[in-house]
């Protein structure tokens, strides 16, 4: 285990491996990572034109500037997974966390010492920050000492210190919540302090401790507000990175008062337009700071769109949130985690270029580490590939074999070229059949798509070819085996045995 805490920047620098390269703070792109939560491939305009009825402006003008990509997919079809692979550029369930997500009070599930990106930026001289929902573990402060209660207002020490958090994984400054909108405690948190304290009970879908002054409906627009006060601060003289999670359009499905009944398809829809109209606010920031040029900006999503948008009634309504997809958030099918990803930066990227090659969220790593000039460690970023090649209109060189996708239930499915299979009777997730219904439907154990002829997922081809079932499965106990799906050193899984065939 590398020590890494507690040390100046030089010894982190020295002891993991970042290499420091000497360039001007003017050649190295500003990022700005932003991370929509529970919005669909469909739910973006520009993405599906035909099938979808929300206008998105602020993200088809960015899409026009730059680049879309085509066939980018989340870690996880769930929000903790995704998030952990974004930060670490290492798949989720190589953790001890095989199924479901944490609460609002969930321990950390990065350890400290793991090398995060937001380490390697700072390595490279960066200002980093996290502005939104984490939902990847903290520990939250205890009345002395005691073991963490939920019962009533909970015996959390709201004047003490949060640790484990984005403040002690390389982040400069951290502002946010500690899980989704709908998971208490409902309370802010600046770098490790709680901002006030929770006095009060507060139901955003779930009932527990809140800040009196808390309201959902509000975070969404304050997470704007503090990304674009961070913008603001930026001089330029020093690349900035900023990792910003929103909490929309996932429950509770708050639109403000003046974006409701604006798209026609009721809250939800209202919800992702201003979703939109925030992000937006955030372009329009970096832009007024004259910092548009070298600004690297990307918008995806943490996993597809939930059923809580009410997908069958927008369905009746024209819009299709997942688009041609089958399946939405928790499944294992495409809808579950092929993701928007828009990437605007006018100095590497050229105006309405897209690329079909596929991606995953667990290569931001790779790719940042790529455009600074540094390299990441044998023992960080297992599974993350740089895809800064595809900036330029060029193929993506990766010493992985395939993308690997995980499900709610813990289901994975391995993606090569157009050749998926899934480890799965049914959607693995919420979609109807979900695993036991499909077993007494007698589906087949597994299922094999080609996804260039049939993106939908509607033929399963798993007895027709099992030559090429049994190459993906090969390819992907490899790759869970073998602590990596990347080149290099064979690594360890935080457990011994990982189960692939959850209902086999």
């Amino acid at each position: 285990m590398i020590v890494k805490r507690n040390i100046c920047l030089v010894m982190v620098v020295s002891l993991l491996g970042l290499t420091a390269i000497a360039m001007p703070a003017g050649k190295k792109p500003n990022i700005l990572y932003i991370l929509a939560d529970d919005m669909g491939y469909g739910d973006v305009q520009c993405l599906n034109p035909e099938r979808g009825k929300i206008k998105t402006p602020h993200m088809d003008q960015m899409a026009a500037e730059g680049m879309i990509f085509t066939d980018a997919h989340s870690g996880s079809s769930v929000c903790t997974p995704t998030r952990y692979g974004i930060i670490t550029g290492r798949y989720c369930w190589r953790t001890k966390k095989q199924t479901g997500v944490l609460s609002g009070y969930g321990k950390p599930l990065i350890p400290t010492e793991r090398i995060t990106v937001a380490d390697l930026l700072k390595a490279q001289g960066y200002n980093t920050a996290c502005i939104g929902k984490w939902h990847v573990g903290m520990t939250l402060p205890t009345v002395n000492g005691e073991k963490l209660s939920q019962k009533g207002l909970s015996n959390v020490d709201w004047a003490g210190t949060v640790e484990g958090g984005p403040s002690d994984l390389g982040f400069d400054y951290h502002w946010g919540i500690t899980a989704s909108l709908d998971m208490p405690p409902y309370i802010y948190i600046e770098n490790k302090k709680f901002v006030g304290e929770c006095t009060v009970y507060k139901t955003f879908k779930r009932k527990g401790p809140a800040q009196a002054e808390f309201e959902a409906v509000d975070v969404l627009p304050d997470i704007g507000k503090k990304t674009v006060e961070f913008i603001k601060k930026q001089r330029g003289d020093q690349p900035f990175f900023a990792y910003v999670a929103l909490t929309s359009p996932h429950t509770p499905i708050v639109p403000s008062k003046e974006w409701q009944e604006k798209s026609g398809l009721g809250q939800y829809g209202d919800f992702v337009m201003q979703t939109d109209d925030v992000i937006g606010q955030m372009i329009a920031a970096v832009d007024a700071a004259g910092l548009k040029e070298n600004t690297l900006i990307i918008v995806t999503a943490d996993n597809g769109c939930s059923k809580a948008a009410n997908i069958e009634e927008l369905q009746k309504k024209g819009h299709y949130p997942s688009a041609q997809y089958r399946g939405s958030k928790a499944d294992i099918w495409d809808g579950g985690h092929r993701v928007p990803f828009i990437v605007r930066w006018p100095k590497g990227v050229a105006a309405g270029s897209s690329c079909d090659q596929t991606v995953c969220l667990t290569d931001l790593m790779a790719t940042v580490a790529e455009l600074t000039g540094s390299s990441v460690p044998d023992n960080a970023g297992e599974d993350s590939v740089s895809f800064a090649s595809a900036f330029k209109g060029e193929p993506i060189e990766s010493t992985r074999k395939g993308v690997i996708h995980h499900s709610i239930d813990g289901c994975f499915a391995y993606r090569q070229e157009k050749w998926k299979l899934c480890l799965s009777y049914g959607s693995g997730g919420w979609t109807a059949p979900r695993e036991k219904e499909a077993v007494k439907n007698g589906a087949l154990v597994a299922q094999l798509y080609d996804m260039y002829k049939d993106p939908s997922e509607t033929t399963n081809l798993y007895e027709s070819h099992p030559e090429v079932a049994e190459r993906l499965l090969k390819q992907l106990e490899t790759d869970v085996m073998g602590g990596r799906s990347t080149q290099g050193t064979p690594l360890e899984n935080d457990l011994d045995n990982i189960k692939l065939w959850k209902t086999k």
